[in-house]
């Protein structure tokens, strides 16, 4: 359980990814805005505090892992590593240019820290569950956090995967679904309407639960929560482009292309959020 000095300093630090992430979309102009600013809390949550990794030497056999499914969040990832130190912070800002090594998508071979590949959506699950049952055979006890949107529950092979890691109860791997509401071309709930994903996940032989994918102490309690002998399914209820309005009450925020002032004023909001906070 967090006390109130940690919860504090979670929230810091998700207003650090936040800011981070923004720097990058401004510098390359446009960017997948709304569904990294939706993730900030999580990963604030996983890498301030829950997930054993060492960036100085980000390949240690016993590391927890994260798997970005959703891989054009790859911004809010990158600005979370950087914080950490895995790589320079002024690297971000060579986000998608020639020869960056920050690619659009997670790309395991180019980025420091990055632990999978991913972006072709779907894909991720299936590679994570790969991974977590490797670990697994090979006797390690870290945890594995997948990252699956959940516009890209719409692929059949999100639900191949659900059903590998029930069958052989990779209870190593958390999913942990960022339901934001949207996706490329719509709402969720109106593109392919079906039972809430808690329901579907729990039919799949997970223990599933819906949570406030952007409270702090309520985040840490469900990612640190003692397991049972079913995989774990988080389904976080957040709002695309968390954390600045103007992104949040933009229908079409899943990509978004904005001025250099508009971007200055998100950034400009954000910092003075961060203002507040006691050193």
């Amino acid at each position: 359980m967090l006390d109130k000095k940690e919860i504090e300093r979670i929230k810091k630090f998700a207003l650090q990814i936040r800011i981070g992430a923004v720097e990058q979309f401004k510098a390359r102009g446009f960017g997948h805005v709304g569904g990294s600013l939706s993730i900030a809390d999580v990963l604030a949550v996983l890498y301030g505090s829950v997930m054993n990794v060492d960036p100085a030497n980000p390949s240690k056999p016993d590391r927890d892992k994260l798997i970005c499914s959703k891989g054009h969040a790859g911004p809010a990832v990158y600005a979370t590593l950087a914080l950490k130190g895995f790589f320079p912070y002024e690297e971000l800002k060579t986000l998608n240019q020639p020869g960056t090594n920050l690619p659009s998508h997670c790309d395991r071979l180019k980025t420091r820290g990055i632990d999978m590949t991913t972006g072709s959506l779907g894909q991720g699950t299936s590679l994570a569950a790969g991974m977590a049952l490797g670990d697994m055979l090979k006797g390690r006890k870290n945890n594995l956090f997948l990252i699956v949107g959940d516009g890209e529950a719409n692929e059949g092979q999100v639900w191949e995967a659900a059903m590998f890691c029930a069958a052989k109860k990779l209870t190593n791997l958390v999913w942990i679904i960022d339901d934001n509401k949207k996706q490329l071309d719509g709402y969720t709930a109106d593109i392919l309407p079906g039972p809430p994903l808690t329901e579907k996940f729990k039919a799949f032989g997970f223990e599933a639960l819906s949570v406030d994918g952007h409270d702090i102490e309520v985040l840490h309690t469900a990612l640190t929560k003692k397991r049972c002998e079913k995989p774990l399914a988080l389904i976080l209820d957040t709002v695309k482009g968390k954390g600045v309005k103007e992104a949040e009450q933009t229908a079409a925020n899943h990509s978004m292309a904005m001025s250099t002032e508009v971007y200055d004023r998100w950034l400009a909001e954000l910092r003075s959020e961060l203002a507040e906070f006691a050193d």
